[in-house]
């Protein structure tokens, strides 16, 4: 049998006593001394409920046993302050009395759905983002959680692949920014305090870069791009106090992840010095035997325990075999002790050996959940998520004097798809459709006339002839259209990721009574649908926005919130062109505007250009960027240059525009990208106001990795570049960096 993954003792000694000590070492040091080494490896095995599964469950009719003897240290899926009181009571039944962790996937939402996390990424609103994770973990910890299984964090420039709608979209920047409002959201002030619950970077790493997009696939990347691209959110996760990480799914390079010590031991115990514990994905440690890098249970375990996984998710891999590989010499006790000494520590932060039941208070969890006060969060949040892409003619906002409107497609009174994946299941839970929020917001003044028109991914036009009928008769038409919510999210990746079945037909349909057609596309990921981008009047990019997305979506049409989304991710035209996003770097041979085209790097059949740009969003106001002004046009590496520009409201409404900072490298020693996201500001004026914007540079804004992979600046020019989108700069200056 070949061996794996020998690691020298002395290295991990020396990499566990870099550990920085905790107030609560003491406690988990006497705590230690007592346990068996059965006790020990228990806290390492979290099984999954039954009631509620989120992956492929291991039989085990002897789970609720095995909590008794102490033989699990997390159950995932108790949902509920008396069901986790319950399941709470059978480990203090064990020798030691050593409490549970209950975790669940809080990712947008407990009991009050929020829109998902793509659509988040998408308002560019930190506050709002940090205030959605802030009530989650509220819901959440009432519930009798104490664990998170968010934020995702993986960078995605691939919207094939499902789990897009999870994070945070493609660029690094934005990534590192919203990862740290979510684990701020959800630790709130600190573990312990009854209103935080532990969050949970996911999934390191590369989990986003699937090779074509389908999910579990290999990821093969070059260090630089790693070290560039995907790992900043996570770096930003372990700044902000993230109690946890958890392990991907994916091979890097051909190691998986879960056994991969340059990620678990090198990178975050060791280099970014992760005082907190990594717990695999779903079943992660024991699919290592179809990963080909384990023959066993055994080989498994042993993987990934050298690894650094602390924690093995419904694998059954550590409970059932690192006894034996521990007393057959094969696995060092240091390596448990390190894991059992970092799920410890956390379980003392949050109280749990004062008060075991102290998060599950039945009565704490009727005041919380579902408070009118989170509605009205989600409500906000969901209008901050909305995109504009189009408003041919200022066909929006509506006006108050339509007598009535068409309300056509398949997603039209579509409660369930508003939910989005990874939602929490409420069977009494209910989803404000398009139809209702409209029913609300108009009265009895405007008739709303409604048509199916065809299902989502069907093929028949049987309800075409009704639609159009309908549309004959209405003053306007909206139509509701996109993906169903089971279409986007894990494991359900997309080689064709054009609007489904005959939705685009019935829009050319509509569109030829002569009505305006004003388009709401509903999904999880960039879509494409060039035909309607080409007919409709208005398109509203609205994602899913969760329990009040009706609400949301009438607000935005009537303007009486004004559309401030900018795309967080770059929607292609078609197929071929994914991998597509912003930040590319230049060819030999670029495609220039204006020049010969022969032997440049360029399609045949398709432009280069995406269907919408990264950070491109319209409003139903105008703005204006002026008076750029650098404070310096030469700096030092000690130096802060101030830039400056005017936005001014040209527009008859209030409204936001996010002014967005570009830096462009031009020469360097690493061909840089043609562009990079280093600021942005969300402003918001009213019609002809004006306000200074200002952004201050520095030498790490200039950084890069060389090389070497080593983090520096270098002397020379700089573009910086304002604009309102990736593709749509406004205003240019140059800079230079000197020695």
């Amino acid at each position: 049998m070949k061996k794996i993954l020998i690691i020298p003792c002395l290295w991990y000694a020396v990499a566990f006593a870099q550990l920085a000590p905790s107030a609560v070492d003491g406690k988990v040091e006497a705590l230690m001394a007592r346990m068996t080494l059965e006790e020990k490896i228990g806290q390492l095995n979290q099984y999954s409920s039954d009631r509620l599964t989120t992956g492929p469950v291991r039989p085990n009719s002897d789970k609720y046993n095995d909590i008794r003897q102490g033989k699990v240290g997390s159950m995932l899926n108790v949902k509920g302050a008396k069901e986790t009181r319950m399941v709470q009571e059978l480990a203090l039944q064990s020798r030691l009395k050593i409490p549970l962790l209950f975790g669940m996937d809080v990712v947008h939402g407990y009991r009050v759905t929020f829109p998902i996390p793509l659509a988040e990424a998408a308002s560019w609103d930190l506050e709002a983002i940090q205030l959605s994770a802030r009530i989650a973990a509220k819901e959440a910890a009432a519930a009798g959680l104490h664990w998170a299984f968010a934020p995702m964090v993986d960078i995605a420039r691939d919207p094939r692949w499902g789990r897009v709608m999870e994070g945070a979209g493609e660029d690094p920047y934005l990534g590192a920014l919203i990862a740290t409002a979510r684990v701020t959201g959800l630790q709130g002030k600190g573990l312990g305090q009854l209103d935080a619950v532990m969050a949970c970077a996911k999934h390191f790493a590369g989990y986003g870069a699937a090779i074509a997009g389908r999910d579990y696939n290999s990821v093969d990347m070059s260090e630089r791009m790693l070290w560039e691209v995907y790992l900043p959110p996570f770096k930003a996760a372990v700044d902000a106090g993230a109690a946890t990480f958890m392990t991907a799914f994916n091979d890097l390079n051909g190691v998986p992840a879960t056994a991969n010590v340059h990620l678990l031991r090198n990178i975050l115990k060791t280099k970014w010095q992760y005082p907190g514990f990594v717990v695999s994905d779903h079943s992660a440690v024991i699919e290592l035997i179809n990963h080909g890098v384990a023959a066993d249970k055994a080989e498994a375990a042993k993987a990934a325990i050298f690894a650094g996984c602390d924690m093995d998710m419904e694998g059954h891999a550590y409970i059932e075999t690192l006894k034996q590989l521990v007393q057959a010499g094969k696995v060092p006790i240091e390596l448990i002790d390190d894991a059992v000494r970092r799920i410890l520590r956390i379980k003392f932060e949050l109280g749990l050996f004062d008060d075991p039941f102290r998060f599950s208070d039945e009565n704490r969890e009727q005041r919380v959940l579902n408070a009118p006060e989170h509605h009205q969060a989600a409500l906000k949040m969901a209008e901050k998520s909305v995109v504009l892409l189009k408003n041919s003619a200022a066909t929006l906002p509506l006006t108050g004097d339509l007598k009535s409107i068409a309300v056509i497609g398949p997603l039209a009174k579509s409660n369930w798809d508003m939910r989005g994946s990874w939602s929490v299941y409420w069977p009494e839970d209910h989803m404000t459709s398009l139809y209702e929020g409209l029913q609300a917001r108009v009265g009895k003044a405007t008739q709303l006339l409604y048509a199916k028109g065809c299902g989502i991914a069907d093929t028949s036009k049987k309800g075409f002839a009704e639609a159009v009928a309908i549309a004959k008769k209405a003053d306007v038409v909206i139509m509701a259209l996109g993906e169903s919510t089971d279409m986007t999210g894990e494991a359900k990746s997309r080689a064709h990721i054009e609007i489904p079945g005959v939705q685009e037909e019935l829009v050319n349909a509509i569109k030829s009574t002569g009505k305006k057609v004003i388009v709401l596309m509903m999904s999880g990921r960039p879509l494409i649908f060039p035909s309607t981008a080409k007919n409709a009047d208005a398109i509203l990019y609205t994602w899913w926005l969760g329990s009040e997305a009706g609400h949301a979506m009438a607000n935005v049409l009537y303007g009486d919130y004004n559309p401030s989304g900018k795309l967080p991710i770059t929607f292609p035209r078609m197929e071929g062109q994914i991998p597509i996003y912003y930040s590319h770097r230049n060819t030999g041979r670029p495609l220039v505007e204006g020049q010969n085209t022969n032997y440049r790097s360029k399609y045949l059949d398709v432009s280069n250009e995406p269907a919408f740009a990264f950070g491109y969003g319209l409003s139903y106001t105008t703005f204006e960027f002026s008076d750029l002004r650098l404070s310096q046009k030469t700096m030092s590496a000690t130096d802060t240059l101030t830039l400056s520009c005017v936005l001014k409201n040209t527009g008859h409404y209030t409204g936001e525009e996010v002014v967005q900072l570009y830096i462009q490298d031009p020469v360097a020693s690493i061909a840089r990208p043609v562009k990079e996201l280093k600021g942005f500001k969300k402003i918001k004026l009213k019609p002809q106001e004006s306000k200074k914007v200002t952004f201050a540079i520095d030498k790490e804004m200039l950084s890069f990795f060389d090389e070497q992979l080593q983090w520096k600046a270098e002397p020379g020019k700089f573009n910086v570049l304002l604009g309102n989108s990736s593709d749509n700069i406004l205003l240019k200056e140059t800079f230079e960096l000197i020695n």
